[in-house]
C-alpha cells in the first residue's frame, strides 16, 4: 500500500506530537485531514474537508480516525458520494458527543449518526474512556456495523495513554489493508 492511501482523521484539538496518529504519519508518510479549526469543530465544516480531500484521492483509500473523528467518518459515510473509495476504516475511541459534558461544545454535531457504515470498520474502546461509556461505544459499533475491540484500560487511546506506535492498532490496520488486497 502506498502511504497517500491512509488518512488520518484527528479529533478535536488535533494530535499531538506523541499521540500514535501523528507518530503513524512521522513514521509511515500516512496523510492528515488538516481542519480549519481545531478548536471550533463545525460538523459540516468538518465533512466538507473530508470530502474536498477525498475528491482528490483514487481508491483504494484507509481512514484512520479518532475521537470526534469517528463521529465524523459516520457522518460523512451517511451523506458523501466518495464513499465507495473506503476499503476500511479503524474508529478508534469515538467521542460520545451527545454525553454531559460534552453536549453544548458539540452541539452541531448532534445527533450521532447512527446509520450503518458502508464499508469495513473496526471500533476501538477502552473501558475507562472518559469520554465515552463502553456501553455507548457498543451502540455506536452495532448501529455502524463495526467490529469491536475492548482495548482494557487505555483511557482514550491517546498520547495520555502511552501507546507510544500503538503496534496492536497498526497490526489491524495492516491486517485491514491486506484483507483487501487478498481479495482484489
Amino acid at each position: 500500500m502506498h502511504a497517500h492511501q491512509v488518512l488520518i482523521l484527528p479529533g478535536w484539538q488535533g494530535s499531538g506530537p506523541l499521540h500514535w496518529q501523528m507518530r503513524w504519519v512521522e513514521k509511515y508518510g500516512y496523510q492528515v485531514v488538516v481542519q480549519h479549526d481545531w478548536l471550533r469543530p463545525l460538523r459540516g465544516d468538518w465533512l466538507s474537508r473530508l470530502d474536498d480531500v477525498m475528491s482528490d484521492l483514487s481508491e483504494p483509500i484507509f481512514l484512520v480516525a479518532h475521537s470526534l473523528g469517528c463521529i465524523q467518518v459516520a457522518s460523512w459515510a451517511s451523506i458523501s458520494k466518495q464513499t465507495h473509495k473506503v476499503k476500511g476504516a479503524l474508529l478508534v475511541a469515538p467521542a460520545d458527543v451527545e454525553a454531559q459534558p460534552m453536549q453544548d461544545a458539540f452541539s452541531s454535531w448532534r445527533p450521532v449518526t447512527l446509520k450503518k457504515i458502508p464499508f469495513k470498520t473496526t471500533l476501538f474502546s477502552s473501558q475507562n474512556d472518559p469520554f465515552c461509556s463502553v456501553a455507548r461505544a457498543k451502540t455506536f459499533a452495532e448501529a455502524w456495523g463495526s467490529q469491536w475491540v475492548d482495548t482494557g484500560l487505555t483511557g482514550h487511546l491517546n498520547a495520555d495513554s502511552q501507546l507510544g506506535d500503538w503496534p496492536e492498532g497498526h497490526a489491524f490496520l495492516n491486517d485491514l489493508m491486506k484483507v483487501y488486497e487478498d481479495g482484489h
